[in-house]
């Protein structure tokens, strides 16, 4: 059934996701909040700052109104980067058709709150059922359809499998799930964890250490979910382990890639001044350390990660940390 869809942010995510859904014959409304580069996208039918090299139908409606963008949608999808995320919410928010479905596929944490950002958008919208989308898909790859699968979370199961109807298809596998907050906390957590995997990168280490930052990493992303109530199953499935895999291992990742600038000795001043695209990781590591202090949970890679970040701490001096810590068990 042919639904009338729009996706909230012009990133590479968000294009990516819009043209998803217009392979699959939906009217497809993408809003962007700059109305001259809405402009330059649709004179060139291409995204040439979040999403190069990709033609864009002429199919896709391209809209700077937020009013005229949600008018009649059936269903909108959230992909605003968490910085922004509540600000445009708030702005937006009155112009999306109260039956609408909704669904968050951004990954970080409120950096006011250092909430799950579904929970920002039930608070924001005032709607009780977020679904939520994540999964190992970098946007360069889906919007080429390169084979992909991820997963779909709601708590109520018709919210996720509307949305597993929507965009489901053959180089598109949703599968569905009930545990929001793992789902999310996967898809948040796993990109902190790839900035260090890329510092290791830049420091010239192999493949041992990726290796074990990663799988202590998922340790990290588990024992965090947990405490905040997601099934620790989720962590092993495409939101958990396979995204944190493909975010640490991958060319098209922008975590790693800011990771082993750093490792490089690289500032994140330049890194970030060089940057169109969010590296959510970047501010999702501070989020996540404060997160952690509340719960009273233990995240040593994500605490390093932080404090590299924000200069109290040295690439190398990071790897003397972690590996000087008190000898432990693997699981306890």
């Amino acid at each position: 059934m042919t639904q009338s869809i729009t996706v909230l942010g012009d990133g590479g995510w968000g294009t990516a996701l819009a043209l998803k859904l217009l392979l699959n014959g939906h009217h497809v409304t993408l809003w962007g909040p700059f109305a001259a580069y809405l402009n330059e996208v649709r004179s060139s039918r291409e995204n040439r700052k979040f999403l190069a090299g990709v033609s864009l139908p002429g199919e896709l409606v391209l809209e700077a109104d937020s009013a005229k963008a949600l008018a009649g949608a059936d269903g909108v999808v959230l992909a605003v980067p968490s910085k922004f995320y509540r600000t445009v919410l708030e702005k937006a928010g009155r112009d999306i058709p109260p039956q609408a479905h909704l669904l968050s596929v951004s990954k970080g944490l409120d950096p006011t709150s250092h909430h799950r950002l579904s929970e920002v958008a039930s608070k924001v919208l005032g709607h009780p059922q977020i679904a939520v989308l994540s999964g190992p898909s970098h946007a360069e790859e889906v919007a080429r359809n390169t084979p992909t699968a991820v997963t779909i979370a709601s708590a109520d199961l018709d919210e996720a499998v509307w949305w597993q109807t929507a965009y489901n298809s053959t180089t598109f596998r949703i599968y569905t799930a009930t545990d929001v907050t793992g789902v999310e906390m996967g898809g948040a957590l796993k990109n902190v964890i790839a900035i260090a995997a890329g510092i290791s990168d830049g420091l010239g280490f192999g493949d041992n250490t990726k290796a074990a930052l990663m799988t202590r990493g998922l340790a990290e992303i588990t024992r965090m979910g947990a405490a905040m109530g997601a099934d620790p199953a989720t962590f092993s499935g495409l939101s958990g382990i396979g995204d944190l895999m493909v975010t640490c291992m991958s060319r098209h990742s922008r975590n790693r890639g800011v990771g082993e600038r750093i490792g490089k000795g690289e500032s994140m001043a330049s890194i970030l001044g060089g940057m169109d695209q969010v590296a959510e990781g970047v501010w999702t590591a501070k989020e996540a350390v404060k997160l952690a202090a509340d719960l009273g949970v233990d995240l040593p890679i994500c605490a390093a990660v932080a404090a590299v970040i924000e200069g109290t701490l040295g690439p190398g001096d990071a790897v003397q940390q972690l590996m000087g810590r008190d000898p432990k068990p693997e699981f306890h």
